[in-house]
């Protein structure tokens, strides 16, 4: 009967110890930033956010009122915390470390290897100054 519960202890570490590829943590975002600072700060409607998620923040203007953010942190072995980079059409981000592609417009895999969007946040204007990124 030991045996059997041995056997049993070990089948059920083993099954539990997988790894979950593409995932990125869950880490606080609160993060407000002015329209006009947006303006300044932003490159072809990219605006690059240092120290908030996992490897960062990107918003991007998608339209007058309509934003988007999502974590730099690349889905592509996320353990590297390697940090995604706008190109310069401002319509995708390349993670350097794999050569990955993703769409700005909603995080999603362009080119492989990439299989998982970007960690996406939620965006929201607060009266006609202030966008505040959180999840």
């Amino acid at each position: 009967m030991k045996y059997l519960y041995s056997i049993l202890f070990v089948l059920v570490l083993a099954t539990g110890c997988g790894k979950d590829e593409g995932y990125i943590p869950n880490v606080p975002v609160n993060y407000n930033v002015t329209l006009q600072e947006f303006s300044i700060k932003q490159k072809d409607n990219v605006m690059l956010v240092a120290d908030r998620g996992v490897g960062g923040l990107i918003i991007v203007r998608i339209s007058s009122n309509n934003y988007v953010a999502f974590d730099r942190c690349s889905t592509v072995n996320p353990e590297k915390i390697c940090k995604v980079v706008p190109d310069d059409s401002g319509f995708t981000a390349t993670d350097p470390c794999s050569g990955a592609k993703f769409s700005l417009l909603d995080g999603s895999p362009q080119k492989a290897p990439a299989e998982r969007s970007l960690k996406a946040y939620n965006v929201s204007l607060q009266g006609n100054t202030l966008i505040h990124v959180s999840n």
